[in-house]
C-alpha cells in the first residue's frame, strides 16, 4: 500500500462519519417518504455537505500543521481540495446521466430519492474497492500511472468529440439484455423492485433503473479514481475527497435536475479537466505540476465552462426559436 498520512484512528473516525452520514440520509431525510424533495431542502443539504467537506479540510490542515509542519499541511490540504473539486465536478456529469435515466423511465419524483440513495451507497462501495486496488497497483507497479494517464487523456478527447451526441437508451446492450431475460411490469409499484403476478415474479421499472444506475456508478468510478490519483497517491486523501464528493450527490441531484439544460457546456469543461489530469499523470516522471497549479487550472476550467453555459444559449434553443 502507498504511503499515507492516515493512521488507524483517522481511518476509523472517517468510517464512523460515513456510516453516520448514510444513516442520516436514509433515516432522517427519508421521513418524508413518498414526497418530492423541494429545491429549498436540496439547497440546504447541498450547502451542509459542502460545508462539512471544508470543515474536514480545516481539521486536516490543523492536524498536519500541529504534528508535521505548515508546508506539508498546506500541500496535503490542497491535494484534498483539488481532488474534491475534481470529484464534485465529475459527479455533476453523473447527475445528468441519472436525470437521463429517470426521464427515460419516467420515474415519479417522489420515489427518485430512494433510487438515488441506493446509487450513492453503490458508488461508495465501488470507490472504496477501486481506490484500495488502485493504491496497491501504483505501489507495486509505478508504470500503471501511465496507463491511467493515457486512459484519462483518451476519455477526455472522446468526451469532447461526442459532447453533443445524445445517448439512446433503447439501444443500450444492458437494457436490451434485461428486457430479454426478465419479466418486467409496465408500471411502477411504489418503491418495490419486484411483484408477484399470476404466481410469477415480475420486476418493476425501478429494478431496471437501479441496475442502470449501478452500471453508471462503475463507469464514472473508472474515470474519477485515476483522476484523483493524478493529484495524489495518498490513499487517505484519495478516499476522503471521493467520499465527501459523493455524500452530497443526492441533494445535488434535486438541486440541479431542473437546471441541467443551463450547464450545456459543462461536459466540455469536464473533458478538458480529464485531458489536463491525464497529461499531468503522463509527464509525472519528467515534470511534476505543483498541486496548487492543478487546483487553479481545474477551478478555472470549470468556472469558465459554467459561465459560458450561463451566457451562451444552447444551439438547440436557438434553432427552436427560429
Amino acid at each position: 500500500m502507498a504511503e499515507t498520512i492516515g493512521n488507524i484512528w483517522m481511518w476509523i473516525g472517517f468510517a464512523i462519519f460515513v456510516v453516520a452520514a448514510l444513516v442520516i440520509d436514509l433515516v432522517v431525510l427519508d421521513k418524508k417518504k413518498g414526497q418530492k424533495v423541494s429545491s429549498k431542502e436540496a439547497a440546504i443539504w447541498s450547502l451542509i455537505w459542502v460545508s462539512l467537506s471544508f470543515v474536514f479540510a480545516g481539521l486536516l490542515w490543523w492536524y498536519l500543521n500541529e504534528y508535521y509542519d505548515p508546508a506539508f499541511a498546506k500541500l496535503k490540504t490542497t491535494e484534498f481540495l483539488t481532488g474534491y473539486l475534481i470529484e464534485k465536478s465529475l459527479s455533476v456529469d453523473n447527475i445528468f446521466v441519472f436525470l437521463m435515466i429517470f426521464t427515460f423511465f419516467a420515474v415519479p419524483a417522489e420515489i427518485q430519492r430512494r433510487a438515488l440513495v441506493i446509487g450513492v451507497i453503490g458508488a461508495i462501495v465501488l470507490r472504496v474497492t477501486m481506490i484500495l486496488i488502485g493504491a496497491w497497483l501504483i505501489a507495486q507497479f509505478h508504470w500503471i500511472l501511465y496507463v491511467f494517464g493515457a486512459f484519462l487523456l483518451f476519455t477526455g478527447v472522446k468526451m469532447i468529440v461526442f459532447a453533443d451526441s445524445k445517448p439512446d437508451l433503447n439501444s443500450n446492450p444492458l437494457l436490451k439484455w434485461i428486457r430479454g431475460h426478465f419479466k418486467l411490469t409496465d408500471e411502477f409499484h411504489g418503491e418495490q423492485f419486484s411483484v408477484k403476478k399470476n404466481g410469477a415474479r415480475y420486476f418493476t421499472p425501478l429494478f431496471v433503473v437501479i441496475v442502470m444506475i449501478g452500471i453508471t456508478d462503475i463507469v464514472f468510478a473508472v474515470d474519477s479514481i485515476p483522476a484523483v490519483f493524478a493529484i495524489t497517491q495518498d490513499p487517505f486523501i484519495v478516499m476522503t475527497s471521493n467520499i465527501f464528493a459523493i455524500l452530497g450527490l443526492r441533494a445535488l441531484y434535486f438541486l440541479l435536475a431542473d437546471l441541467a439544460g443551463r450547464f450545456h457546456l459543462l461536459s466540455y469543461g469536464l473533458a478538458l479537466v480529464l485531458v489536463f489530469v491525464g497529461v499531468k499523470m503522463l509527464i509525472v516522471d519528467f515534470y511534476k505540476i505543483p498541486v496548487f497549479v492543478s487546483l487553479g487550472v481545474v477551478g478555472a476550467i470549470l468556472l469558465t465552462a459554467v459561465l459560458l453555459s450561463w451566457f451562451i444559449k444552447p444551439a438547440r434553443a436557438d434553432e427552436a426559436a427560429r
